[in-house]
This record gives structure tokens, C-alpha cells and sequence, in this order.
């Protein structure tokens, strides 16, 4: 059995929220508007419109990243390294602080919650690597190299 992908379904949530206002409500404030009378000055029709632009091209792009997405399932990621759904403890090999991050999706990452893109420049370092291996990242401030210390790949967090 292929199992999507986390972000898969969370972006069909975010599409059908979308999708709810674009059908249902958003008709009913236009129409509203429009009984108000002249378009010309129709503040609130205006703005409707506009809403309805931009949750349209909303809509549109989380349709497109969701049509790329596909293509993955849980199969789909390597086992055994880090990749997509890895939890991954570094130590920092200059300061010796130790740090937890989890490697997601761009769309997935909050900033403060310890998630890192698996396109940022940490990520991609990171990407097939394994316990016990050194990444060397660049950043604004120079150099950094990690550790990876620990690994707990998205097949062990889902068997667990």
C-alpha cells in the first residue's frame, strides 16, 4: 500500500477551505453588493472581486503544488538516511549546542517550530546523510559545520 504524503492532505484541507469560499460564500456577497445598486462606486462589490482574484490564483497554486506533490509517497523517500519527514539531532561542532530539526516541505515550515525546508541551504546539506556524518552549510555569517548526532527517519516515526 503507497501512502501519501502528510502535506498532501493538508493542502486538499486548505483547497477545499478555499474552494467553499470561492462556490458558497463569496457568490452571496456579490450578489448582495450588486442589490446595493451601481457598480461603479460599489466599494463592496469591488472588494469582493478582488477577493475572489486572489483566492482564484490561491486556489490554482495549491492545485499545481498538490499535482507535484503526487508524484511522492512514503515509499517514494529513501530509508535509512534523511530525507522528507526526518527528525534529525545536530550539534554544532564550533559551539557544541545540540539542535533538533524536522526536515519538511517549504509549505510545512513555521518559523519556531524546528522545521527546516528540505530546499534551505541546511536541508539540502542534509538531504541522504546519516548518524555519525559531518554537513558544512553556508550561511550569511560564514560556514557552519554539524554533526548529525541522531536520526529518526519518517518510516521509523510512522512504524513507532
Amino acid at each position: 500500500m503507497t501512502r501519501k504524503l502528510p502535506i498532501i492532505a493538508r493542502l486538499q484541507r486548505q483547497l477545499a477551505e478555499l474552494r467553499r469560499e470561492l462556490d458558497v460564500d463569496l457568490p452571496k456577497v456579490i450578489e448582495t453588493a450588486r442589490e446595493h445598486g451601481d457598480l461603479k462606486e460599489n466599494a463592496e462589490y469591488h472588494a469582493a472581486k478582488e477577493r475572489q482574484g486572489m483566492l482564484s490564483a490561491r486556489a490554482g497554486t495549491i492545485e499545481e503544488r498538490i499535482r507535484q506533490l503526487s508524484v511522492y509517497n512514503i515509499s517514494s523517500i529513501p530509508a535509512g538516511v534523511i530525507g522528507y519527514g526526518s527528525r534529525v539531532k545536530l550539534e554544532d561542532t564550533d559551539t557544541g549546542d545540540v539542535l533538533v530539526y524536522m526536515i519538511v516541505f517549504p509549505e510545512e515550515v513555521e518559523n519556531g517550530d524546528g522545521s527546516v525546508s528540505i530546499s534551505s541551504p541546511l536541508g539540502q546539506a542534509l538531504l541522504n546523510r546519516n548518524q555519525g556524518d559531518e554537513v558544512r552549510v553556508r550561511t550569511p555569517k560564514g560556514t557552519r559545520a554539524f554533526e548529525v548526532l541522531e536520526v529518526t527517519t519518517i518510516h521509523e516515526r510512522l512504524r513507532d
